[in-house]
């Protein structure tokens, strides 16, 4: 199977789950569930990826302090082929409030630096031993766009929940070939998809959550995909680095771009069923029996 190489997004993650959002009053919430664990595109593509099987390598920057050193050893207990720089800002940090619909708000505590020193020679080699590069839309990695572009190999970005004509997102479009987004803040999603297809892009795949997933060719053909049921959200965090994992699973071994979907679905279907980033039951058989349970 081709190489990955994922580049950007790590942060220590602290989540906080209750019934419903506070409303917009003072007031104190005495018991609330609580944990903390590694987070960010970044980590939760790697680690899905790793579990699959899939041979990738990710590049990230965080702080030479605890929450760090917590991540540096998550990824590494989980054979995460990963290599990083420091940011003397600290590691990027966040609250998400989860409310039992799986909706999240998230607060960024502390975010990483936008420029820093760079191991641009290990960067270089990363892009150089791999086939298809996975470029998150951390601030920083606006900077390896050039070398990116220089490249000449196939990128996939992930927008999230991205809104129409934001500045911030065009270094990152105008680089890819293959875009994921959120369809979360779209007034009109296929209109969105259409204006990303219209610059040049192989395909763009949009998330509806528990309303599955569309995606859209260079060539006009549009696809659905419905969500798989469950019976209880857990935790949606990371779901979508879920989905994009398995659809890439599949991408990279040749199938269609509908299997790809389903295989994106059941991979956050797992996630979803979880309290981890990253469900520790997804391996690539599981994924295959799982497919096999619900569409043969």
């Amino acid at each position: 199977m081709k190489r990955v190489f994922i580049i950007g997004g790590t942060t220590f993650d602290h989540i906080i789950s209750l019934p419903e959002f506070p409303k917009p009053i003072p007031q104190t919430i005495h018991q609330a569930n609580f944990y903390e664990t590694a987070g960010s595109t970044g980590t939760g593509k790697a680690l899905a990826l790793t579990k699959l099987e899939v041979p990738n390598s990710f590049y990230s920057v965080l702080g030479n302090d605890t929450f760090g050193q917590k991540i540096i050893q998550f990824l590494d207990k989980n054979k995460v082929d990963f290599f990083y720089d420091f940011d003397d800002k600290g590691t990027e940090r966040h609250i998400n409030l989860m409310n039992e619909n799986g909706e999240r708000i998230s607060i960024f505590v502390t975010q990483s630096s936008e420029n820093l020193e760079f191991s641009a020679d290990l960067i270089n080699q990363n892009i150089q031993n791999s086939e298809v590069i996975v470029l998150n839309i951390i601030s920083y990695c606006k900077n390896f766009v050039p070398l990116l572009r220089d490249a000449n190999k196939p990128i996939f970005t992930d927008l999230h929940d991205y809104t129409d004509s934001n500045p911030y997102h065009e270094p990152f479009i105008e680089v890819s070939d293959y875009i994921f987004l959120s369809s979360d803040n779209l007034v009109d999603y296929k209109k969105t998809m259409q204006n990303l297809i219209q610059r040049g892009k192989e395909f763009v795949v949009c998330t509806h959550g528990k309303n599955g997933s569309t995606l859209l060719t260079k060539n006009g053909e549009w696809l659905e995909e419905p969500a798989i049921k469950i019976d209880e959200i857990v935790d949606s965090n990371g779901a979508g680095d879920n989905y994009f994992s398995g659809f890439l699973f599949g991408f990279l071994q040749g199938k269609s771009l509908q299997d790809c979907m389903k295989f994106g679905s059941i991979c956050g279907a797992m996630c979803i069923s979880s309290k981890e980033l990253v469900s520790d039951s997804l391996s690539s058989e599981n994924l295959i029996q799982l497919y096999s349970k619900y569409y043969k």
